[in-house]
Formats: structure tokens, C-alpha cells, sequence
């Protein structure tokens, strides 16, 4: 693993676990009264500047409600580790707020990893934002679903709308930046021409499937690729 993966790895898991102690009601005074960690130890681990050893990864992990090694499989994997249920009477009546909560949490935790990014003109903004904006995008999936499955519940759809509000506005962040992505730029031109997917993809001759893939990061080709960046400089020109 790469000096910078690592660190976007800490930084994620750190994060996460910020967000989950704050729902919880845990304070950092609490944690250093436990014998867990340190507050100064808790704030560097949270800011994603240092990795806990071991056995006090062990410690927050009991503490905050974790299966173990739940904070590994975070640095190694991303912030967000959710499925969705594959019966959609799992969203409804009693389950539904059950959801929204716990995408509130995941949410929560991505939006510490917004709040921990560095400036657009750091090297590493636009790694570190891609990484939130797949989890973001993962979030939006799952949630869109429920949407569909719980019969309009108010609770989900406020979800979603938040997570869709933050996931605009760090796709115009990334896009601003001198490497900002293909997916990032056809994204934030085509939502400021007001084109859905459907209608930018009839704009190019192409599939929808292929604006989505582009805006998702997915590799495209080579002819899908220029189509693409000569429909972002008719919009912008």
C-alpha cells in the first residue's frame, strides 16, 4: 500500500469513527476515563494523522458497537460498508426508520470524510475526493432503492435529498480542480444545462448506460470518450 493510500485509508476509518461516537453520545473525556485513548490520541486518530494500535482499535471498537476489526476493514475498504436488503417489504412499516437511521450513520460518516478533505489545490483532493464520492454514490444507490420500496416514507426521502445535496456539491468542487475527472466534468456541465442522463446520451448518439458509467468513474471508450468531451464544450462554449 502506497504512502498516500494509506493515509486516505487512516483518514477514512478515522472519520468514520468520529461519526459513529458523536451519534452514540460518546465524548473524547469519556473515552480518556475509560482508560480506552487519549484525547489528543483520539483527535490525531480522527483527523486521520495517526493509526491506533492494536489492541486500542480492539477497545474503540467495543466501545462504539463494532464487530472487530470493523476499523481495518474501514482503512482497507472505505468509510461505507452497507447492503441493501433484497426483500423490498424489509423497507416498509417498522423497518423503514430503522433504515433511514442507519443510513444517517453512514451519512454521517461521509460527511466527516468531507468535512477532513484538504483544499482543492492539494495533491491529494482529488484521490481523497473521489474515494467520498463512490461512497456517496454507493449511499444514493441504496437509498434511491428504499425510496422506491417504502412507499414514499418522508424519513428515506430526506435522506436521499441529503445525500444528493452533498454529493452536488463536492462533485462541483472536484470538477473545479485542473485534473478533474471526464465523469466530474460531464456531471456538473450536464446538471448545469439542466440535461437528465437520458437526454445528454440522445444528445451524443450513445446509450444512457455510458453517461452513467463515465459519471461513476467507469472506464469508457475511446469514441464515447470524445463524445463526451466535445458535448462538455458545446455546453460550456
Amino acid at each position: 500500500m502506497s504512502d498516500e493510500a494509506a493515509a486516505l485509508g487512516i483518514s477514512r476509518a478515522g472519520a468514520a469513527f468520529a461519526a459513529r461516537r458523536r451519534e452514540l453520545g460518546i465524548s473524547q473525556r469519556k473515552l480518556a476515563s475509560m482508560k480506552v485513548i487519549t484525547p489528543p490520541a483520539l483527535i490525531a486518530f480522527e483527523k486521520g494523522r495517526t493509526w491506533p494500535r492494536e489492541r486500542t482499535r480492539a477497545m474503540l471498537e467495543e466501545v462504539v458497537q463494532w464487530p472487530a476489526g470493523s476499523l481495518a476493514r474501514l482503512r482497507a475498504g472505505g468509510s461505507v460498508s452497507f447492503s441493501a436488503p433484497t426483500d423490498a417489504q424489509d423497507f416498509l412499516g417498522e423497518q423503514t426508520p430503522a433504515f433511514a437511521g442507519a443510513v444517517n450513520v453512514a451519512l454521517s460518516a461521509v460527511t466527516s470524510a468531507i468535512e477532513a478533505l484538504p483544499t482543492e489545490d492539494d495533491p491529494h483532493f482529488t484521490a481523497r475526493a473521489r474515494s467520498v464520492l463512490a461512497d456517496l454514490r454507493q449511499l444514493e444507490s441504496i437509498t434511491a432503492q428504499a425510496v422506491r420500496s417504502s412507499q414514499g416514507s418522508a424519513a428515506v426521502i430526506k435522506t436521499l435529498a441529503a445525500i444528493r445535496t452533498r454529493y452536488d456539491a463536492l462533485m462541483t468542487r472536484a470538477a473545479g480542480t485542473a485534473d478533474a475527472t471526464l465523469g466530474q466534468r460531464l456531471y456538473t456541465t450536464r446538471r448545469a444545462a439542466n440535461l437528465s442522463v437520458a437526454e445528454a446520451a440522445a444528445a451524443m448518439a450513445t446509450a444512457p448506460d455510458v453517461v452513467s458509467a463515465a459519471e461513476g468513474e467507469k472506464p469508457v471508450s475511446a469514441d464515447d470518450h470524445q463524445r463526451i468531451e466535445a458535448l462538455i464544450a458545446a455546453l460550456r462554449g
